[in-house]
């Protein structure tokens, strides 16, 4: 997805580095890159790369952050920006340091449908706002054998459902709303106790059966409670676990006069419900707000979907190194934020320690 979005925003791929040498060299075999790196602190510090792309296990995006920083390049780190609230403040105040252009791929911010429910929202077309809820779901990994690399908290962290999804739907949340989280209620559970040791198998990918079984330390689902500094009260559940569901992220935020609604599975659309009357609005650019009609790169009809998004995150992060930054950038102050909105969950469900501050 990077490399691919990074092509089309007019980039050069001059290299790519992965946990060793050889798969390296197969990663830039596949990705069609002229040179691989033999380490990641290779690539951040070589001549003729201008950005940094960080898409790693969780645990290496502070350090290879950390690392292409120091040597002067602009970086997109993948989220987490780390694996704790105080390691990524760090990094942005390195980022800060640097004036480097540094964001974090929460690129659902770019469906033309959520940029719609922001502007009318933002214009008081909903009254204002008494009801936030919605969640994430997913179910790669419902079945105990499958596995993958952010189970393991060495290399997740400690949390992986809620930090992996979870930080998006917040991020949409406080985007959409332009109102922030400030204190959570979390429960979690493991309802897959313990999974095949499948060594690294790749995000969804088939599962295979049987073979050694270890312990799984992280969370399968979180449902959290939370209260935003308006005032309004919220839900959300995120899981991982929901057969079915493949990647049902969905917001609904109700105000005085009418609700707004987006599903990311129908991305196409926009639900508005009214009291006396609801309507669907489709993605058609000369209806939207000016802000959502930017986004758009077909015509209505011819659906976009999380490939334009992530196209447009990266074409809007390399025209800020050459500009003004474009309205919504997710900066790496954002990734901090999510970051230690994932600490307080963890907190508020360890021990059930109920409510918690962000």
């Amino acid at each position: 997805m990077h490399a691919r979005s990074a092509r089309l925003a007019g980039a050069d791929v001059v290299g790519v580095a992965a946990s060793t040498p050889e798969r390296a060299r197969e990663a830039a075999d596949r990705l069609r890159v002229a040179r691989a790196f033999d380490s990641p602190e290779e690539l951040a510090a070589a001549d003729g790369v201008d950005v940094v792309h960080v898409c790693t296990p969780n645990r290496l995006h502070a350090p290879l952050a950390q690392a292409a920083l120091a040597a002067g390049k602009h970086v997109v780190c993948e989220k987490p920006l780390a694996l704790t609230a105080a390691e990524a403040e760090r990094l942005v105040a390195a980022a800060d340091a640097s004036e480097r252009v540094t964001t974090v791929p929460f690129v659902y911010r770019y469906n033309p449908m959520v940029a719609e429910a922001r502007a009318r929202i933002a214009a008081g077309e909903i009254g204002a706002l008494r009801l936030v809820h919605g969640g994430y779901l997913q179910d790669w990994l419902s079945s105990p054998d499958d596995d993958n690399w952010r189970v393991d908290p060495a290399q997740g962290g400690a949390s992986r459902t809620f930090a992996d999804i979870g930080s998006h739907w917040c991020d949409l949340m406080e985007f959409v709303t332009g109102q922030r989280i400030a204190a959570v209620c979390a429960q979690t559970a493991t309802v897959v106790p313990e999974r095949a040791d499948r060594a690294g198998a790749p995000a969804f990918a088939p599962r295979a059966e049987g073979g050694t079984r270890r312990a799984v330390a992280t969370e399968d689902l979180a449902t959290v409670m939370f209260r935003t500094d308006a005032g309004v009260l919220g839900t959300m559940l995120v899981s991982q676990v929901s057969p079915g569901r493949k990647n049902h992220l969905h917001l609904e935020v109700a105000g005085e006069t009418a609700s707004v609604r987006f599903e990311q599975e129908r991305s196409e659309t926009l639900w508005l419900g009214r009291r006396e009357r609801n309507e669907t609005l489709w993605r058609d650019p000369p209806l939207l707000h000016p802000a959502a009609a930017r986004l758009t790169s077909t015509p209505a009809g011819h659906a976009e979907g999380y490939v334009a998004c992530f196209d447009a995150f990266v074409a809007d992060t390399y025209a800020a190194i050459g500009g003004p930054a474009p309205d919504g950038l997710p900066r790496f102050a954002d990734g901090a934020r999510s970051a230690r909105i994932v600490d307080a969950v963890v907190a508020s469900a360890r021990g059930g320690a109920g409510w918690v501050e962000v």
